[in-house]
């Protein structure tokens, strides 16, 4: 039996479920009217839902079998990497999801302020000086909240996460009320005055927003540590993943009822703001606006505990430096969240000089957190292969060899949707942080690298090598 203490630092199956809820409902759903309105009409949304649906329904039943087949592993994402294809790829697995939850907080930001900018026009589209050093400003903020303990931030982010869910509840609700079928149905097949393109390209320009959106499905793997019943972990998996999922495809059809697709394409993001004004009037774009900034406020805060938490299991179990698995008096990775955040800061004054600061970090956080999940698909379909595990259940088996299969394919496809530009800056970005895992290494005094090993990080070098010169001739831009 537990002392009374560490069962009450335990998290119910709600709260986890609320975890996940709050991990993935945060800036992305508040962007799908225009990023979906750029790309297709309604008939290819269906089809792009549908794959993204299929394939990250997948990819959470990989979590919910991991969950219970492999108890022992916590802090899943890497952790189950790292069992199943050998330390640096556990790493790197450590790393980019990391890195894109990083990334992934520097969008929240620079929506942020994107948001105010239709205010106030100091703040521009999210990336101006003003907006940079506000942005600034709100990491600190957050960061002397997450230190003052890790269940307080929880609960906190808990209440958002309900918070958040109303604005979004109203939109739906006003969009049904205002359909307007032959408007939908003139959109259907692509609309009136949108250049022709092939439907598999329509689809596949969908498709990162689709993954960026799906973020956070694994956040109760991630704070498995903290579950009362381990069983709850891959249970609020599936529920928050049921859950959203109908929010966003209600979110991404309903502006096809309310005006032409030219016009939804051309929304200001967060594009929900314009298409809740066309459907319900001015005071849409003021109610989806205070909901945006209280939903990637809470969104930030989850995130930030996410990114803390796993740098802070890898360091534990030698993955990264030993620093990082420090903690201080109210149990929290004060080192691991200090690098966070020095990270995040460096990230948010970098979209000072970018073109499309906003669709940039979406897009670079969608790829970064790609190779994570092939990783645990990967785990999946090795597990499969395990006859103790599988003793007198094949219908289990069998089940649950296809599910990760299909999530392995679903990712591949995530890869070749987002083309090779994404893939090459990725390179640029973990070429580098290869050095934590020589230091952690070091640190063990284990051998840094067998040869398959070595291997994959040639192809990581000459990745960043071809990237980082393709910044410089500017033949690749941010």
């Amino acid at each position: 039996m537990q002392p009374e203490h560490q069962q009450a630092s335990k998290i119910s199956l709600f709260a986890l479920t609320a975890m996940v809820i709050g991990s993935m409902v945060g800036a992305g759903i508040f962007n799908l009217p225009g990023r979906f309105g750029m790309a297709t009409g309604p008939f290819g949304a269906i089809i792009a839902w549908l794959i993204a649906g299929t394939g990250m329904y997948m990819l959470a039943r990989v979590f919910q079998f991991l969950a219970e087949r492999k108890p022992e592993i916590d802090a899943g994402v890497f952790a189950y990497a790292k069992a199943g294809f050998g330390d640096y790829m556990g790493f790197l697995s450590a790393f980019g999801y990391w890195l894109g939850s990083c990334l992934g907080n520097v969008f929240y930001w620079v929506l942020i302020g994107s948001t105010l900018g239709k205010f106030f026009p100091m703040f521009g589209e999210g990336n101006t000086l003003i907006s940079i050093l506000v942005s600034l400003a709100g990491v600190w903020l957050f960061h002397t909240l997450i230190l003052r303990g890790v269940e307080q931030a929880a609960a906190v982010n808990f209440i958002v996460t309900i918070a958040k869910i109303v604005p979004i509840l109203v939109a739906i609700i006003a969009m049904i009320i205002a359909f307007n079928f032959d408007t939908f149905r003139e959109n259907f097949w692509g609309g009136v005055g949108m250049p022709e393109k092939p439907l598999i390209f329509q689809v596949r320009d969908t498709m990162l927003i689709t993954v960026f959106v799906f973020i956070g499905i694994e956040g109760a793997s991630v704070y498995s540590r903290f579950a009362k019943k381990r069983s709850d972990v891959g249970t609020a998996t599936i529920l928050g993943f049921v859950a959203v999922t109908g929010l966003m495809v209600a979110i991404t059809l309903l502006p096809y009822a309310i005006e032409p697709r030219a016009e939804i394409a051309a929304l200001r993001q967060p594009s929900l703001a314009g298409a809740l004004e066309a459907a319900a009037g001015p005071w849409g774009r003021w109610f989806i606006s205070i909901g945006v900034l209280v939903s990637v406020l809470g969104a930030y805060l989850a995130w930030c505990l996410i990114c803390a938490e796993v740098m802070f299991a890898a360091a534990k179990s030698g993955d990264m430096p030993r620093i990082f698995a420090n903690e201080n008096a109210n149990k929290v990775p004060a080192a691991a969240l200090w690098a966070t955040n020095i990270v995040i800061s460096a990230f948010i004054i970098s979209t000072y000089w970018s073109a499309d600061a906003f669709n940039f970090m979406l897009n670079m956080t969608s790829v970064t957190t790609l190779l994570p999940y092939l990783l645990v698909a990967g785990f999946g379909a090795l597990l499969v292969r395990d006859d103790a595990l599988y003793a007198g259940t094949p219908k289990a088996r069998r089940s649950d060899m296809i599910v990760s299969w299909i999530a392995i394919l679903y990712v591949v496809f995530m890869f070749i949707a987002a083309g090779l530009k994404y893939v090459i800056l990725v390179t640029v970005l973990f070429a580098p942080g290869t050095l934590l895992y020589v230091w952690s290494r070091r640190e063990n005094n284990a051998s840094l690298f067998n040869k398959r090993e070595t291997m994959i990080f040639a192809a990581i070098a000459i990745g960043a090598i071809l990237g980082m010169a393709g910044l410089i001739t500017g033949r690749i831009t941010p």
